[in-house]
């Protein structure tokens, strides 16, 4: 027997039941980005793998070991994206878009792929909402970033399920200093160090600072500290975004730890994180990234930039159980016609309610059916109300008015009477 088919592992379907709260995040945060003034960007899910290459870097975790990269029949290396903003560089500089100084201030939404062991929250393929500015270098843009996302928190009912962790990694230069001083250290205490930290230590030492090992973590203790090494330039900034972060009243906490796994990252970084989803804690993470554009061929341009993830954050919402009663209903009218004659009067009268009210969810059962079976399928949709078109009805120029989801008598509405009645009885229900 053929083995069945199905999805490779970590990639998963979103099934029909699962869409309306995606749907709902998704709308949430375009109309929050909308009400900033950011513009979409749509860029596509393959580029060249030297594209990641040369912004992530050859020695991270994600170019050796978790990147999809396959030859295509023209003998090129292509790589499934493994995050978003190094494409969305790539784009604004092949369409030059930022030249000039030209301020940008984009969004994107699709899936990237990682080869990662498939867990709870962290899929193979898993899908971001990314947002990256370009040629603002001021601290003003990295707050409106994080007072965004603050935003979005209360609007989805799950900001105190989450906590700011912020931190500075300085200019190239500074940060190359503290390189030198953290090797130096954990040099002397190599013995001490787990194998990923020791590996780490070679290739890009200060991933070894967030590592979930107690007996490098317990090494660290005494390990020299980023601060002591930011240059004037970065501790004003930081400062910058500190002092704006108090002013709107956000909380957040100081972890000089936190460096991100990405090489280009520079000055602020930031991740909010929850302790609601086990491991996976982290739900939208970014920072600014002031050599990048410059690192991939472009003039020298600022950017600063965050990505959520989607799964989490439909966890965190499922988690908490903040999902609006409005998006687990996917319907608000059933409409049950009986017999060709109210099938065809029942089509027309649904289309003329529609065009009165655009927003109205109407159903129309399609299949015929006896009373009974249209009434259950009408129950099963979820819908407030179910509308009945029958011989009698047919002959007054009514139809059945009946509500499902409460208390209340069946009744008559005249045709023409239908959407100003339904309009009523759905906003009120």
């Amino acid at each position: 027997m053929s083995k069945s088919l199905q999805a490779i592992r970590g990639m998963n379907d979103i099934l029909p039941e699962q869409t309306p709260l995606w749907r709902y995040l998704e709308g949430t945060v375009a109309r929050l980005l909308d009400n900033y003034g950011y513009k979409q960007i749509r860029m596509p899910i393959v580029e060249f793998t030297e594209l990641f290459k040369r912004s992530i870097g050859e020695v991270t975790d994600i170019v050796e070991k978790e990147m999809y990269t396959f030859e295509d029949r023209n003998g090129d290396s292509l790589t499934l994206r493994p995050e978003g903003t190094a494409a969305c560089v790539r784009a604004v500089l092949e369409h030059g878009i930022t030249g000039g100084g030209q301020v940008q201030k984009l969004w994107y939404i699709g899936p990237m792929f990682r080869h990662e062991r498939p867990q709870k929250g962290r899929y193979r393929q898993f899908h971001q909402i990314g947002l990256e500015v370009f040629n603002l270098d001021g601290p003003d843009i990295d707050a409106e970033l994080i007072i965004m996302t603050w935003r979005l928190w209360g609007e989805l009912g799950i900001r105190d399920a989450v906590k700011l962790e912020l931190n500075s990694l300085g200019t190239s230069e500074s940060r190359g200093r503290y390189r030198e001083a953290l090797v130096e250290y954990l040099s002397v205490h190599h013995d001490k160090l787990d194998e990923d930290s020791q590996r780490r230590l070679k290739t890009n030492p200060l991933r070894v600072l967030d590592t979930k090992n107690a007996d490098t973590q317990a090494v660290l203790v005494d390990a020299p500290k980023m601060a002591d090494y930011l240059d004037e330039e970065s501790r004003a900034h930081f400062e910058g975004l500190k002092a704006r972060l108090d002013a709107v009243g956000i909380p957040y906490v100081l972890n000089p730890k936190l460096v991100r796994g990405l090489d280009y990252y520079s000055k602020t970084v930031f991740e909010w994180v929850t302790d609601k989803l086990g491991a996976q804690g982290t739900v939208c993470a970014g920072g600014r990234y002031d050599g990048l554009v410059e690192q991939m061929g472009g003039k020298p341009t600022t950017g600063v930039g965050f990505a959520m993830g989607i799964e989490r954050l439909v966890l965190m919402l499922e988690t908490l159980e903040q999902i609006p009663e409005e998006i687990s209903r996917q319907v608000d009218v059933y409409l049950c016609a009986f017999g060709e004659e109210a099938e065809l009067a029942g089509l027309a009268l649904a289309e003329r309610v529609r065009d009165q009210l655009p927003n109205l969810r109407l159903q129309v059962n399609a299949g015929a059916g006896s009373f009974k079976s249209q009434f259950k399928k009408a129950d099963k949709s979820g819908a407030l109300y179910a509308l009945i078109l029958g011989d009698d009805e047919m002959a007054q120029q009514v139809v059945g008015f009946k509500p499902l989801r409460g208390q209340g008598e069946q009744q008559s509405i005249a045709w023409d009477a239908l959407a100003a009645h339904l309009a009523t009885c759905v906003v009120q229900g």
